[in-house]
């Protein structure tokens, strides 16, 4: 049989909502039922804890007044029933108490609500019992009375628990039930209106009850998601603040936060001001290399916990690489200073045990009182210390004294003097010949770079360099001395090879290649007539970023040099992991090959290796007809120093040489 059309829509429209009716049921019945998880407990138990007392007090009104409107009325055996009622509310108003039930441990706390509602229950029906029981003695306005303390004892106990829905459910019953059934027993007239209104008025109350238990539960979600995230941004919060005052390595202060807690001290209105330690691990970069990065992370470890366990350390910290900044307790004199400094250089002294070596190094420290308002000016006095005291070896302590400020003064205007010049007007290149000792031929020049700032005072790289890292001019500078050598060489003219040093920070800064091969290019040279010069020092910055460096100029024609080996501690994987067309031996060796045999061990050693890996060596520094010989015999032809010639200005060196350049 077909169903006619005009009730097929609302047919299938009651069919959906019945479908609904069991999701409507569940989501109801999600914040009918309490949760059950301990943050809930909580706050369940410190909801009701602010209200049962109150309850309490309501229904021992109630009872109270009960007993006396029917006092010499009522049996004196019913009336002795609201002492009992009366204690008992009192027992559980005490127990609910708001501080009493904080105290408590969220076992019992889940326990208390677990039983509120079977207590709910059986205390209800024990009070609607005892106060119907009273409804014969009284007269008509007694009987009203019964019924307005039902009532009001029921709304009240319904709302005072309605974060309890399964509790005000059963104190709900426990009232409505046997009042309903009670009324009607008796054939009291208005019977079903009372019981109409109770069931009524019943439902209203438990739906709002749903209604606040919903928002209770909603707002408690919402709290706990806030304290999440509170949490997870306190968290955050403190893991940036640890990545930022806390050095990776040594876990204790980093730069930043050294410098920081300096900044404080020199700050402050009153009082006297620390001392600054400076301190530079000497022999550091040879354990790295030798014993591998987890042996100097290891060191690094060990010197900052030895540091901080001096006596008279407030503050210590890493400034980076194998550099510490250590501030001293200010109320210490010179005297006692410099003795926390000695103990700080012995302590560094002290070998370092790690997989069974002992590795040892020394410290060189600078110290400074801070008495001045900067932090940049008391990092400077220290730093002048220091380099004094890295001057005199062997972990030297030297104090910033008074005298040592003109010498500052001094630096600092010459650094601002190699800021502000033009460095094509006060730059000059001499050239050093390269010697073939087996043909007697020059090769080429290598160029040295000297700065005046004035005309007259010229002044080496050794000086200068420092003053171009810290002014970021390296890179003009080693762009203008190439573009200068080439031009006053011309090697695709005269035939000889040109080589210039790198500085450090060119073996990492972007765009190196190319601005070298553009300079050579727009010259006209070749890449295979030009040495690179690179020092162990240059690799160390940043060794990957340096290695690939080196690769890249080499695949465009350019021969690579390790200048300088030999010189403190040297690597010999560098040999075999690096690009390399040569190895310039360092003059210190050039000095000892004549006296010392260990010199012309490690001479020979090292010329043998360049020959197994294909490398070519020479050796720089050479002064005397002895000490050529003596490097002749250990099988070294390239040769370099004054023995041969001085650096010159590119006139006076192609003179030399018996040619000329235009």
């Amino acid at each position: 049989m077909a169903t006619s059309p005009t009730l097929a829509g609302p047919a299938e429209r009651a069919l959906r909502h019945l479908r609904r009716l069991p999701a409507v049921a569940r989501r109801i019945s999600r914040y009918w039922q309490p949760r059950a998880g301990e943050s809930y407990i909580r706050a369940y138990a410190t909801n009701i804890s602010h209200r049962l007392p109150l309850l309490y007090l309501v229904v021992i009104f109630n009872i109270g007044s009960l007993a006396l409107r029917f006092s010499g009325k009522a049996p004196l055996a019913l009336l002795a029933v609201a002492p009992v009622l009366i204690g008992y509310a009192a027992i559980r108003a005490v127990h609910w108490l708001p501080a009493r039930t904080a105290r408590r441990p969220v076992a019992m706390q889940r326990a208390d609500l677990r039983k509120l509602g079977q207590r709910a229950g059986i205390s209800g029906v024990a009070f609607v019992a005892w106060a119907l029981s009273l409804y014969p003695y009284g007269d008509a306005n007694a009987a009203g009375l019964i019924q307005v303390v039902l009532a009001i004892t029921m709304v009240s106990g319904i709302l005072g628990i309605a974060h309890s829905p399964p509790a005000a459910l059963r104190l709900a019953a426990a009232y409505t039930i046997p009042a309903s059934v009670f009324f009607l027993a008796i054939g009291h007239p208005g019977a079903i209106y009372v019981a109409m209104i109770q069931l009524f008025g019943v439902a209203m109350l438990l739906w709002i009850t749903h209604g606040q238990h919903r928002d209770f539960v909603r707002l408690e979600l919402s709290r706990q998601m806030l304290a999440r995230r509170e949490r997870q941004t306190a968290r955050l919060a403190s893991a940036n603040h640890r990545r930022a005052t806390i050095d990776h390595v040594t876990g204790g202060m980093n730069r930043r936060a050294i410098l920081a807690r300096l900044e404080e001290e020199l700050v402050r209105d009153a009082g006297p001001r620390p001392w600054l330690a400076l301190v530079d691990l000497d022999g550091f970069k040879h354990i790295n290399d030798t014993y591998g990065h987890a042996a100097g992370d290891h060191v690094l470890r060990t010197v900052g916990a030895r540091i901080g366990a001096i006596a008279g350390v407030i503050a210590q910290g890493r400034l980076g690489g194998d550099e510490f900044a250590i501030l001293l307790d200010s109320a210490m004199t010179a005297d006692a200073a410099s003795a926390a400094g000695r103990q700080i250089a012995a302590a560094i002294r002290e070998p370092i045990s790690h997989n069974g070596a002992n590795l040892r190094l020394c410290g060189a420290i600078g110290l400074h009182l801070a008495g001045e308002s900067s932090v940049s000016g008391c990092l400077e006095r220290a730093d002048t210390a220091l380099y004094r005291a890295k001057e005199q070896g062997d972990g030297a302590l030297v104090r910033f004294e008074q005298g040592d400020e003109a010498l500052l003064q001094h630096r600092i205007a010459m650094t601002r003097a190699f800021n502000d010049c033009t460095l094509e007007d006060q730059i000059k290149l001499l050239y050093q010949p390269m010697h073939n000792c087996l043909t007697g031929q020059v090769l080429g020049f290598e160029a040295f770079a000297r700065w005046s700032p004035d005309g007259h005072e010229w002044q080496s790289p050794g000086t200068f360099m420092a003053m171009a890292e810290a002014t970021g001019r390296t890179g003009d500078l080693t762009r203008m001395v190439l573009a200068r050598a080439l031009a006053e060489c011309r090697p695709w003219e005269t035939g000889l090879d040109v080589s210039i040093n790198l500085a450090p920070r060119d073996m990492v800064r972007e765009g190196t290649v190319d601005a070298i091969m553009q300079i050579v290019e727009a010259a006209g040279a070749s890449p295979a007539s030009i040495i690179l010069e690179v020092t162990e020092r240059a690799l160390q910055v940043n060794p990957k970023r340096a290695k690939a460096q080196l690769h890249a100029l080499r695949e465009r024609g350019f021969r690579i040099a390790l200048d300088d080996f030999g010189a403190g501690w040297s690597s010999l994987n560098q040999l075999r992991d690096l690009p390399l067309d040569l190895i310039k031996l360092d003059h210190t060796l050039a000095a000892a090959l004549v006296s010392d045999p260990g010199a012309r061990a490690v001479t020979g050693m090292l010329v043998a290796l360049s020959w197994q890996l294909g490398i070519a060596c020479s050796i720089e520094g050479v002064e005397t007809a002895d000490q050529a010989e003596t490097a002749r015999g250990l099988g070294i032809h390239l040769m370099q120093g004054y023995h041969f010639g001085h650096p010159e200005p590119a006139p006076a060196a192609f003179a030399a040489m018996g040619r000329a350049v235009a």
